[in-house]
């Protein structure tokens, strides 16, 4: 072997180490977001360090597997829901979570519209805000179709704000000397996902518990509705965009049907709830190693292409529905 050979010999056997140990933090990082030992924050932050630190060795893999556990894992999260419960002790609350979804969404396109943040992308945070966080924004991706930096912005966002939440709702309450009635219905009004509204609600007292978590599932339900909404929205846009060509008709997510049969079956089928809660436990193991994959994706590269924008709109219309919820609580406007 030639000195230049072997000089050409070094450089490629730096690279191969280099891509092998990454192959390894990754499968090694997939695998602990997996064990259910870490939680969904933690999982995300994990992949993004990732995705900042080194060249993603298995993208496109990575990619595939993270939109099928994406949807699974929305299916699998549907057998922690109930219809009855939501129905009989939430009334008053399914009207509240009506109103203040279709204000977020609404407000939440407009700023992202004014903040000339991407469709897609601000779609997810509006809809993540308004809804219920990850769970909206896993249900909607693939509807809309959402690039993985997309998803991995949309997803930071909210639960960077679910982190703030779970420290600054209960101060704020025990400031205002809020009920505990009042308590449960303002976190499961403006904090996004149901495990932070659970954390939030649990350190309040149980009755916040128990309101927050029955009007939560309530503002939970509206996946279905507004998945169904958006699929038909963007048939619809699709064919108008096209002069030419056959009718683009309205393609039902097969994860949403299989979402509300996960709740009907949770609901009307007692017996089985054991295997249920087994599911739904799976379901949100998965959505954690998805945010793994997930935030893996997203870059510097990927973060300088999509902005801070997405972000300052997350917060904005958080701090905006928050304060307007509180207020309309505090002042006895809306009541449980």
């Amino acid at each position: 072997m030639t000195t230049q050979t072997a000089v050409q010999a070094v450089p490629e056997k730096a690279v191969a180490f280099k891509t092998l140990n990454s192959k390894t933090v990754f499968f090694l990082g997939l695998l602990i977001a997996a064990s259910g030992i870490v939680s969904p924050p933690v999982a995300l932050v994990g992949g993004i360090a990732f995705g900042f630190s080194v060249d993603h060795p298995l993208r496109a893999e990575a990619g595939s597997l993270a939109k099928f556990l994406l949807q699974a894992s929305v299916v699998a999260l549907g057998f922690g829901m109930n219809v009855q419960q939501v129905v009989h002790a939430g009334r008053s609350g399914f009207l509240y979570t009506a109103v203040s979804i279709t204000v977020a969404l609404g407000l939440g396109l407009l700023l992202g519209k004014l903040l000339k943040v991407g469709g897609k992308a601000s779609f997810l945070i509006a809809a993540g805000t308004a809804i219920c966080g990850g769970s909206a924004i896993a249900a909607l991706a693939p509807i809309t179709e959402a690039g993985e930096e997309e998803i991995s912005v949309s997803m930071g966002t909210v639960f960077l704000l679910n982190s703030v939440a779970l420290l600054l709702f209960p101060a704020v309450g025990w400031a205002l000397h809020l009920s505990q009635n009042q308590f449960g219905l303002w976190a499961a009004l403006a904090i996004h996902d149901t495990s932070s509204v659970v954390g939030a609600a649990a350190k309040y007292g149980d009755q916040a518990l128990a309101i927050g978590t029955t009007v939560k599932l309530a503002r939970a339900l509206w996946i279905v509705p507004v998945s169904l909404i958006t699929a038909t929205f963007i048939a619809r846009s699709s064919t108008r965009s096209s002069d030419a060509g056959p009718r683009v008709g309205v393609k039902i997510p097969w994860f949403i049907v299989m979402f509300c049969a996960a709740a009907a079956f949770s609901t009307y089928l007692p017996a089985l709830h054991p295997m249920f809660g087994a599911l739904n436990h799976l379901g949100k193991v998965g959505l954690t190693a998805t945010l793994f994959l997930i935030g893996t994706s997203l870059s510097k590269k990927t973060l300088k292409q999509v902005g801070v924008r997405p972000l300052v709109q997350g917060v904005v219309l958080w701090v905006i529905v928050a304060g307007a919820s509180l207020a309309a609580i505090y002042f006895r406007v809306i009541s449980i």
